[in-house]
């Protein structure tokens, strides 16, 4: 009886989690049978509606739901946690994690990841679009008169999801879980209803109708591939928020409820097409009863105003792993809640993603002409995941590359065919999302090899630290009250904050502490290792603060810390030098001008080191220094 409660506890612990993943989880992927077969027979390259194609298209979708999220993501790829964290960022710190820095295993690895968080950005673009697009095409069904506000409705709801980010989801986002288990509800219901009208349409559970469709038509095969990856997008998202939800509650929620509520729908409307060849102008709406249509449409809506959230937020957590780890700029981070930890807003990166989100919208107008332009950020991202796991399962887990190889060689083999189909979209729009990964790989790369350029530029010719320390003993300049805080990157080597400082102002502080910030490629670091903290002679001091991807930087509270070691910190005693870099360019065999003139760029405009790190703004003291790359 004494263990009676504590179970009972556990068991709406897990049922809450798995309620919350169904809202943050499962909003993309729950919402692609708004628009996935509607597009594969009424598509911009639809394929003939017979029986043998839509038993054919079915099987395809129900084996790449199963092979491709159950299999790959649900049970292999979510084994690839980083202390509990997912997410693209997560895997590519557990690939280099035993690869030496400058290996080819080290570049790949470095290179693959970059171009799959690229890929990341061009997929989060046309999800927003396409999912509110297809929801309010509705209107079309509804009230045919009301065709011409589809285009100015759909803007309206993408400016407002937008333009409220800054409030954060914390209020709303109680209502997402609550939603989603509605929508997943009435897409089975829905499904079913259609089923048992036209039962034999479950024969396409079997995989020789996808084999045989596959065989048998081999260019409309290819054509019906490209689309039957919509059914799979948002799959990475069971990988991505595997750490605000864990493992378990995401993996229920899909076996129990999100897995049979799609396959029933998708079934449903492939019974509706076998009836009803003319429901192909858009078979999920009409599989609803008419007076069900205006309360459709207002689910839908909210059900993909809800995907959109959840792909904005995960862009906006992206970025921040992006900038702690190196491979981004700063950019303004803003937290909406004084509880979550992740609830943050980025205001640059919210308003381009709103202008290309409203670029897309008003450029393709319908949701047919979008689902040309989707699926091949998905499917390359898809790609270099199974990549990235191939290594995680090799070195990680111990399984040895053949092992590793002979199982990811089986999803690669289908995601690649999935690619190949996709590849065929570019010049239907396929193009743009292709152009987004490009741009952000090459910013992403320039920006991890410019900074490395930039560290080893400032590190040429320094004193080492203790070294300094002992030169000063022959003619220490005057010592002042108070601590003086000197950043650097090299905690060994001496801050040119305090060379100029000393050389202008011929004084240093009483205490002097050089402190170092490093992010570690795991998400969280204990608070018994954030620091490390070394003694020096003439009352200076060597601290280095190591963070996770995923931690909040805030140097005063983490030097705060340093009391127990003997270091205490008064704030209004406490001064803190940034040396802020002046780059110059010329030509040099480490990197092409072109490339180093978008470093100097992204560099003049990053964000404040004081607000990344929370340093109290009226104690900064900057001085600056030029550096020839």
């Amino acid at each position: 009886m004494e263990h009676r409660p504590s179970s009972e506890a556990r068991g709406k612990e897990l049922a809450l989690l798995c309620l919350g993943a169904l809202g943050v989880v499962y909003g993309d992927i729950g919402t692609s049978p708004l628009y996935a077969m509607k597009e594969v027979f009424a598509g911009n390259h639809p394929i003939a509606l017979e029986r043998a194609n839509v038993l054919g298209s079915l099987s395809l979708f129900f084996w790449a739901l199963v092979i491709i999220v159950a299999v790959k993501y649900v049970v292999f790829i979510m084994r690839a946690d980083n202390r509990g964290e997912g997410g693209i960022m997560a895997l590519i710190a557990l690939a280099l994690r035993d690869a030496a820095p400058g290996t080819r295993t080290h570049r790949i690895v470095l290179v693959l990841g970059i171009l799959g968080a690229a890929m990341f950005y061009g997929d989060g673009m046309v999800t927003p679009a396409i999912s509110v697009l297809s929801a309010v095409e509705g209107l079309q069904i509804a009230a045919p008169a009301l065709e011409h506000a589809v285009l100015p409705v759909s803007l309206l709801i993408l400016f407002l999801l937008f333009y409220f980010q800054h409030h954060g989801t914390t209020l709303v986002g109680r209502a997402f879980g609550p939603v989603m288990l509605i929508w997943f509800s009435v897409l089975a219901l829905l499904g079913v209803r259609q089923i048992l009208a036209s039962p034999s349409v479950l024969a396409a559970l079997s995989p020789t109708y996808a084999l045989s469709f596959l065989f048998h038509h081999h260019e409309m095969a290819l054509v019906a591939m490209g689309n039957v990856v919509l059914a799979v997008t948002g799959a990475e998202a069971l990988y991505a928020d595997m750490g605000h939800f864990g493992k378990e509650p995401i993996r229920r929620s899909w076996f129990l409820f999100v897995l049979p509520a799609l396959v029933l729908n998708y079934f449903g409307q492939g019974a509706l097409l076998l009836r009803d060849p003319a429901a192909m102008q858009n078979p999920f709406y009409l599989m609803a009863p008419e007076w069900a249509l205006y309360p459709m449409l207002a689910l839908a809506t909210m059900a993909t105003v809800i995907a959109s959230q959840a792909v904005i937020s995960g862009a906006f957590s992206i970025t921040r792993q992006a900038m702690q780890l190196g491979f981004l700029p700063r950019f303004a981070v803003r937290h909406t809640s004084e509880r979550e930890q992740g609830q943050i807003y980025l205001p640059a990166l919210n308003w381009a993603l709103m202008a290309a989100v409203m670029l897309l919208v008003l450029g393709f107008r319908s949701s047919n002409n979008l689902a040309a332009a989707y699926g091949l950020a998905v499917t390359g991202d898809m790609v270099i995941t199974s990549l990235l796991a191939t290594v995680v399962a090799a070195r990680v887990w111990g399984w040895g590359w053949t092992r590793a190889a002979a199982l990811f060689a089986c999803f690669l083999a289908v995601e690649l065919t999935f690619l190949a189909a996709n590849v065929l979209k570019i010049p239907d729009g396929g193009w743009f999302p292709l152009l987004v990964g490009v741009v952000v790989f090459i910013v992403m790369l320039t920006w991890q090899q410019g900074r490395m350029l930039l560290l080893e530029r400032l590190e040429g010719g320094r004193m080492p630290l203790v070294r300094f320390i002992d030169s000063l003993r022959g003619g220490m300049p005057l010592r002042v009250p108070g601590t003086a805080v000197f950043l650097n990157a090299n905690p060994e080597r001496v801050p040119h904050a305090l060379l100029h400082n000393l050389m202008h102002n011929k004084i240093l502080h009483e205490r002097v502490v050089v402190a170092s910030v490093q992010f570690e490629d795991v998400p969280y670091v204990p608070p018994e290792e954030r620091l490390e903290i070394k003694v020096l002679p003439e009352n200076f001091w060597q601290v280095i603060v190591h963070y996770g991807f995923m931690d909040e930087p805030d140097l005063p509270a983490t030097l705060a810390q340093a009391a127990s070691e003997g270091l205490e910190f008064e704030p209004l005693a406490t001064s803190w030098f940034l040396g802020r870099e002046t780059v110059l360019t010329r030509p040099s065999p480490e990197m092409r001008q072109w490339r180093k003139r978008i470093f100097v760029a992204l560099h003049r405009n990053a964000g404040s080191v004081t607000a990344f790190f929370k340093i109290p703004p009226n104690r900064v003291v900057e001085l600056g220094t030029q550096v020839l790359l």
